[in-house]
């Protein structure tokens, strides 16, 4: 899901170490890790793949956030 805003990552931001499949960034940092592309950015921009960094307390109406979780088999729907 992409676009709208982006995305706030958990990731401190930092150069990636081995595999980018599913990269891990550093254990610490100063700035977080945004992702995505929002309503005012190019086309380019809107991808899984495009970050930028900012401190964890930026804010602006170009950034938010999605909250999701893992649903246990007994709990979906019943089909």
């Amino acid at each position: 899901m992409h676009g709208n805003v982006m995305q706030w990552c958990s990731d401190w931001y930092g150069s990636y170490a081995g595999d980018a499949t599913d990269p891990r960034g550093p254990a610490s940092g100063t700035d977080r890790v945004l992702r995505g592309g929002s309503w005012m950015d190019k086309a380019s921009c809107c991808t899984s793949a495009y970050r930028k960094a900012h401190a964890p307390d930026y804010r602006n109406n170009t950034i938010g956030f999605r909250v999701c979780r893992d649903l246990d088999p007994d709990e979906g729907p019943k089909r």
